[in-house]
């Protein structure tokens, strides 16, 4: 429980109205925040944060689904250190590159999927997405198919907040600001089998989804049709795991249009669903695919989008400059801090760990301890990653009325007793560092339970 006996010290204060003042939070009320002041986070340590007020805390969310090793592994900070030491910037335009971003590239193709050998750097996932959108589309325009530029997407994705990224997603509260949204973008329904469903079976289901794609790939005609991108599961649209054929009629359907898969890997990459990309638990064959927080643990900004050889091929062959890229773009220093990360999730087997042994124990676990709650309808998930669904009655899979965000609730009880557990809406969701143990995975569910019903007590 954190302490409330006492008002916040000084030095919290100090942070705070500076933090009100000057800086503006992304995805925040900022006025509300402002009046309630933002919690100071001062340091981690495996995978626990500490605030200012000296308050330890379990993070269930990896920092922002991203902190894989855990805070301060030393290993990375160290490679930082000595890069910075080195050479702290230098750019990749000019015909020039260097060792840290040459290397990472090889290191990235060496665990990639299938043929996904070309590496094209960035820095967040919304600039590997807004990469993406801008290559698939010039890629059809080297092979003389300009028109071929429509992108197909899904409601309730989320594919970043750039004007690209949130073109793309598929969130109305996002398309409601910002607008007008880039053009050629269509959408489709989501597989979410246990909000979506009705009466099918998981496998009817997924075949319905599937074929809302080939239905709108129809509509607007194969011969318009650029890609279709997707997570392999949806993380910021609460976890939803689709069923376990719907990837596979995907496939089918993007093969029979002659229509790419770009696979938004920023969430699944780097062995959170116990593969080292989402792809390969899914089964999904990508001609390319963003990646982005798992890449460097989180600790510098960096991203990659990897790019099959047929899309690779194309550009390499064209004789005209592909005219895209980021001053940041490979950044030695962030390149370095990555190209650490993937060796130590290699040494330590982080990827075996979470398919064979942690992430088995998180997905039992969660549902031996809350999946009798009263509040929780469903629990879905793979690896080390989780979503559950709040209801008001279980039988029927009765929300709570949109006045009343149990998510929130249920959020602010979690923070206010020592666990990070994000909220999307009436979905909870966990995904916690790779590194976490058996008795950590323990304490998360156990306070997730507390919280449970702390929230019960609360709609009561």
């Amino acid at each position: 429980m954190l302490n409330k006996t006492q008002s916040p010290s000084a030095k919290t204060l100090a942070v705070q109205c500076m933090d009100a003042e000057h800086h503006m939070h992304p995805f925040t009320n900022t006025g509300a925040l402002n009046k309630k002041g933002a919690r100071v986070i001062t340091h981690g340590e495996g995978v626990y944060l500490w605030d200012s007020e000296g308050n330890k805390i379990i993070d269930g969310m990896a920092g922002l689904w991203c902190v894989n090793l855990g805070y301060n592994c030393q290993e990375l900070v160290d490679a930082a250190h000595q890069q910075m030491q080195q050479l702290p910037f230098y750019n990749t335009f000019f015909q020039t590159t260097h060792a840290p971003a040459a290397e990472l590239a090889k290191e990235i193709a060496s665990v990639t999927p299938g043929d996904l050998n070309h590496i094209f750097f960035a820095n967040s996932g919304s600039e590997a997405i807004d990469t993406i959108i801008r290559m698939v589309r010039q890629y059809w325009c080297i092979k003389g198919k300009p028109y071929k530029n429509i992108l197909i997407s899904r409601e309730n994705a989320y594919h970043g907040s750039t004007v690209g990224g949130a073109s793309l997603g598929g969130m109305s509260g996002m398309h409601k600001q910002g607008a007008p949204l880039l053009p050629g973008i269509e959408r489709i329904r989501q597989p979410y089998w246990y909000g979506e469903a009705g009466d099918m079976s998981e496998e009817e289901f997924g075949i319905a989804c599937a074929k809302a794609l080939e239905d709108k790939i129809l509509a607007v005609g194969p011969e318009n049709v650029a890609a279709f991108i997707g997570e392999p599961l949806q993380g910021a649209g609460g976890v939803i795991v689709p069923p376990a054929n719907y990837w596979q009629e995907i496939q089918k359907i993007c093969n029979k249009y002659d229509v790419l898969i770009a696979a938004d890997e920023v969430i699944c990459g780097f062995g959170r669903t116990g593969n080292w990309f989402g792809s390969q638990t899914f089964g999904i064959q990508p001609d390319i695919i963003s990646m982005a927080k798992g890449l460097s643990s989180g600790y510098l900004p960096i991203a990659a989008v990897a790019v099959g050889n047929r899309i690779a091929h194309a550009f390499i062959e064209h004789n005209e400059d592909f005219n895209h890229g980021f001053t940041y773009s490979g950044h030695p220093v962030a390149a370095a801090t990555a190209l650490a990360t993937i060796r130590l999730m290699k040494s330590r087997k982080l990827v075996e760990y979470v398919a064979d042994d942690i992430g088995p124990y998180f997905q039992a676990k969660l549902r031996e301890t809350l999946a009798d709650h009263p509040l929780v309808g469903h629990i879905e998930g793979v690896g080390l990653v989780a979503g559950m669904a709040l209801v008001k009655d279980k039988a029927s899979k009765t929300l709570f009325p949109s006045d009343m965000d149990i998510g929130l609730i249920c959020r602010d009880h979690c923070f206010n007793n020592g666990l990070i557990m994000r909220a999307v809406g009436s979905r909870m969701v966990l995904s916690p560092p790779l590194v976490i143990n058996r008795s950590e995975v323990d304490e998360i569910c156990d306070k997730a339970r507390l919280c449970l019903d702390l929230t019960l007590k609360s709609v009561k």
